[in-house]
Formats: structure tokens, C-alpha cells, sequence
């Protein structure tokens, strides 16, 4: 279950496993992602509690270079890109996908290779909350 290192110190296959377990993970909550109701901060807290910890597991003993970085940013613009959706051209009326810019700036936390490199605690920060929604759940009265 941990990482298995190589006699070149790569992780790629490991990476490769992980994101494969998240992806799984992905479609096995596509359902309630998709569902139209949930609002985009509660995806993205189902997103960062639910996806997020199975491709981070064993992320202390990766060393990261540029290709893995790229490969993990790809599948959180994925991720993300899916929770988002499509959005209306207010010109021609024509449904797009959003651009990796759109997406992180709608996106207010930051990106999976840089919650790996500042550290397990402002990972399992970023994981708690989003954009204080938790406080908020907190003060409502069920």
C-alpha cells in the first residue's frame, strides 16, 4: 500500500496508481457530483475530503519533478473542470470549457503540487475547509 521506490527514484508508477485510485474514487462519486442541487463549495469540500486523501496517500516520499507535477495538475483541472462545468459564451451563446485560468481562479485553494510541497498540515487544513464554509455549517441552527 505504501510507495515503492525504484532504483532510479522515480514515482511515476506510483503516481500513476494514485491517480488511477482517484480517479475511481471520482466516478464512484460522479453521481452525487453531478447532482445539480449541491452547491459548487459542497462539490469541492466532497472533492478535497473524498479524492484529494486517496491520491495524496504516501505523497511525504514522492520526490517531484516536472512531469509529475504536470501529470498531478492535469487531473485536478480534470476534477475541477468536471465540478465547474461548461460555461455560456456571453457572446455567441455557445457553451465552453473553462481554461486552466478560469478554473483556478474560481478554484480560491491552492492547486494539489502546491498544497504537496508546503506540507501534511496545510493539507489536512486544506482538507477541513473551504472558504470558511465549516465555520458557517457551524453557526447554522439544524
Amino acid at each position: 500500500m505504501g510507495t515503492i521506490p525504484t532504483d532510479q527514484n522515480s514515482v511515476r508508477e506510483e503516481i500513476k496508481s494514485r491517480l488511477k485510485s482517484g480517479n475511481a474514487c471520482y466516478h464512484s462519486a460522479q453521481n452525487l457530483l453531478s447532482f445539480n442541487l449541491l452547491s459548487t463549495h459542497l462539490k469541492i469540500k466532497i472533492y478535497r475530503n473524498l479524492i484529494f486523501p486517496v491520491v495524496f496517500y504516501g505523497y511525504e516520499t514522492w520526490s517531484l519533478i516536472l512531469r509529475e507535477e504536470r501529470t498531478l495538475r492535469v487531473f485536478e483541472n480534470m476534477v475541477l473542470g468536471r465540478l465547474f462545468g461548461p460555461k455560456r459564451d456571453e457572446v455567441t451563446g455557445d457553451w465552453k470549457k473553462l481554461h486552466n485560468k478560469e478554473l483556478s481562479d474560481l478554484y480560491s485553494l491552492p492547486n494539489i503540487v502546491r498544497v504537496m510541497k508546503m506540507g501534511k498540515n496545510v493539507m489536512d487544513r486544506a482538507c477541513s475547509t473551504y472558504g470558511g464554509e465549516e465555520r458557517r455549517m457551524q453557526n447554522f441552527n439544524w
